[in-house]
């Protein structure tokens, strides 16, 4: 088995203004400078980019955005394109998240869009899915799994510099976990499926955990085979919970 290296990435959502982007940075990357072993990656919103790019500069942490558009330049009032981010120092884009899916009606197609507009501009892309409360309680969680790989992949899309983050919407904010054995369960599931699209290479790939990660929960499920890292929201918005996060140890 490909020993594949630990992915850790925040996502902040809409929280943190500059100053505060200023004071928790100060803070952590002297925290996590020795984890040398893991990939380590911060996503604040694009008001703090430019300074997040500064910040980390010389330092273990790369940073990432939470969005793009799939167009490289144009009328479009309010977006920012991956050559934009390219631009500014973002080395990640976070594609596909449920928030954007369910506030902001992003279908797969939209989805697959911006996937093949940040790869083409030299973004990392960490590729979201997940399915809700009811689609798990009815059976359907593979189905729908399934779907939004084979649709938000599809068309010879290069798998290197991506990592996939399976984030049960169930269990996003809401304190609730899918066990080490559900999440290992469907890791699996979403590995085999991308054996299907990308042969030997998807031994290769990161699949992340997201969904109320914790400091508490991070070290069981990072003991399952096919969990390489988790893409973090509440508790990476303070320094010693998001640092005990990425000191994980197996």
């Amino acid at each position: 088995m490909t020993m594949r290296k630990p992915f850790i990435a925040a996502n902040w959502k809409m929280n943190k203004t500059l100053s505060e982007t200023e004071e928790f940075l100060s803070q952590f990357v002297p925290e996590v400078k020795n984890e040398h072993d893991r990939d380590i990656v911060i996503a604040p919103p694009f008001t703090s980019l430019p300074l997040a790019a500064e910040k980390l500069r010389n330092t273990n942490i790369a940073l990432a955005s939470q969005d793009v558009f799939y167009e490289e330049k144009g009328a479009y009032t309010g977006e920012i394109s991956p050559l934009m981010l390219a631009d500014i120092g973002c080395k990640y884009v976070i594609i596909g998240h449920s928030e954007r899916r369910q506030f902001f009606s992003e279908t797969d197609e939209i989805v697959n869009k911006k996937v093949k507009t940040a790869k083409k501009a030299g973004l990392g892309v960490i590729f979201c899915i997940g399915e809700t409360l009811d689609e798990r309680e009815t059976g359907k969680t593979l189905e729908i799994l399934e779907r939004e790989i084979e649709k938000g992949l599809d068309g010879h899309i290069d798998p290197m510099e991506m990592v996939i983050a399976y984030e049960p919407i169930w269990a996003i904010g809401t304190g609730k976990t899918a066990t080490p054995g559900q999440a290992q369960e469907v890791h699996a599931y979403i590995r085999k499926k991308l054996e299907v699209l990308y042969g030997n290479k998807a031994d290769e790939l990161c699949i992340l955990y997201g969904g109320s990660v914790t400091p508490d929960n991070i070290d069981s499920l990072m003991a399952c085979n096919d969990i390489d890292g988790a893409l973090v929201g509440g508790a990476s918005l303070k320094v010693d919970s998001f640092a005990s996060i990425v000191k994980f140890r197996r």
